[in-house]
């Protein structure tokens, strides 16, 4: 006769997977990466710069090798199918991510791949499971259907994983019902503080390589930057002069920094946001729909707590002044950016205190780019950022697949004395 008194956890699906199998089975699927890395940087560099698919590559690599820890951490569940939405950036990135990583602790993975950029994940998808053993890639399937076709896989899923706009994903999670866990991964502005014992020099550098990053196309790039006064206008002259002489090149190119953007309504939303606020640009400001190019753009507004920046997915540097970190902490509360708080870069302001601005996790010294950790929770509390449903609802926190799984397999349902 059990002890009421204790405990009892009930188990998700099954038990967790075999972490010897897992281990042989990542480490040969990072092999499988290196060896055919000269073919993967050749497609990603469709879509993405030298610099940044080598970026890609180099992540997906660690977080296979890392995905034993991860696992004995977190002691997922083996999974029946996980439903997955590839976002249509850093596309080998999120496919280790969110397809090979899973797929040592799920019998099938299904991946809808971004229509943005369809043909480079199969290309991946391909190139990858040519090389897997057939276990493994047996275990990974892309299809290519409609969000609406893919709901009812999804319903049939153990876990979900969608990156994409914030109403899709509250529409997908009440159509998909309650049984898959759901996991919403979305963005945030992400921004950087340039505080008063900060080198503007070294401000300048980390500003530059986190927004230039894939020529800006990618939902960590800082879409504000907040520069304390006493900075300001030295900041302000060493972009304009680092801006003023960025040539566009091919994306193949090692040393390519600006490049053609690949999707339109990139490019057409720079091209809108430049004109509404043409007076507040320093230096730039135009942008050639036709030759998909944005220039590299320097803007720079009044202080307050008003300007909240769309995703640009574009060069396009945006700097607010402060002088009072309280400002900061007001705009961080807005409801907007409550629900849109991920990581705040943090350079030389030591009287932001805490460990997080709203909802935003303080990164001290490093980008949201540094941040990134294929095998621990990411993101912030903003609900929009990163969300995952409990009763009912979204939760914003920083998320990991296998940690949630693993959550949801051991609730406690008894009395706890």
């Amino acid at each position: 006769m059990s002890n009421p008194s204790m405990p009892v956890l009930e188990s998700f699906t099954r038990t967790w997977p075999d972490l010897e199998a897992a281990h042989e089975r990542a480490m040969r699927v990072a092999s499988a990466l290196l060896d055919c890395r000269t073919r993967l940087l050749a497609q990603l560099t469709r879509i993405a710069v030298y610099s940044s698919a080598r970026d890609e590559l180099l992540r997906a690599v660690g977080a296979l090798t890392g995905a034993p820890a991860e696992l004995a951490r977190n002691c997922p569940p083996q999974l029946s199918r996980l439903s997955v939405f590839l976002p249509p950036h850093h596309v080998l990135y999120s496919y280790a991510l969110y397809g090979l990583v899973p797929a040592l602790y799920c019998d099938e993975v299904v991946i809808r791949p971004s229509a943005l950029t369809r043909d480079t994940a199969y290309a991946v998808h391909k190139e990858i499971t040519s090389r897997l053993d057939p276990e493994m890639a047996r275990r990974i399937r892309m299809i290519d259907i409609s969000r609406r076709q893919f709901a009812p896989v999804c319903a049939e899923s153990d876990a979900v994983v969608f990156t994409g706009r914030p109403a899709q994903a509250r529409d997908l999670m009440h159509t998909v019902g309650d049984r898959p866990l759901f996991l919403a991964v979305g963005s945030g502005p992400n921004p950087v503080v340039v505080g008063p014992r900060t080198d503007p020099g070294a401000a300048c550098r980390t500003i530059l390589r986190a927004r230039l990053h894939n020529s800006g196309q990618d939902g960590l790039c800082p879409d504000v930057v907040f520069v304390h006064r006493l900075r300001l206008d030295a900041v302000v002259e060493q972009l304009r002069a680092e801006l003023s002489v960025l040539t566009v090149g091919a994306r193949s190119w090692p040393d390519t920094v600006l490049t053609p953007l690949v999707h339109e309504d990139a490019v057409e939303g720079a091209a809108a946001f430049l004109a509404e606020n043409a007076d507040h640009v320093v230096s730039g400001g135009s942008a050639d729909v036709e030759r998909m190019l944005v220039e590299p753009s320097l803007l720079v507004f009044p202080e307050g707590t008003d300007f909240h920046p769309p995703e640009l997915f574009s060069p396009v540097f945006c700097l607010v002044p402060y002088e009072d970190p309280e400002m900061l902490r007001t705009w961080a509360r807005t409801p907007r950016e409550l629900e849109r708080g991920m990581y705040v870069c943090a350079l030389g302001e030591p009287r932001l205190t805490g460990q997080t601005l709203g909802t935003a996790v303080i990164s001290r010294n490093a980008t949201a780019l540094d941040a990134r950790d294929a095998n621990r929770p990411f993101g912030g509390f903003g609900v929009h950022a990163s969300g995952v449903r409990r009763d009912g609802r979204l939760i914003g926190r920083p998320l990991l697949l296998s940690a949630e799984a693993g959550l949801r397999r051991a609730v406690i349902t008894g009395p706890l004395r």
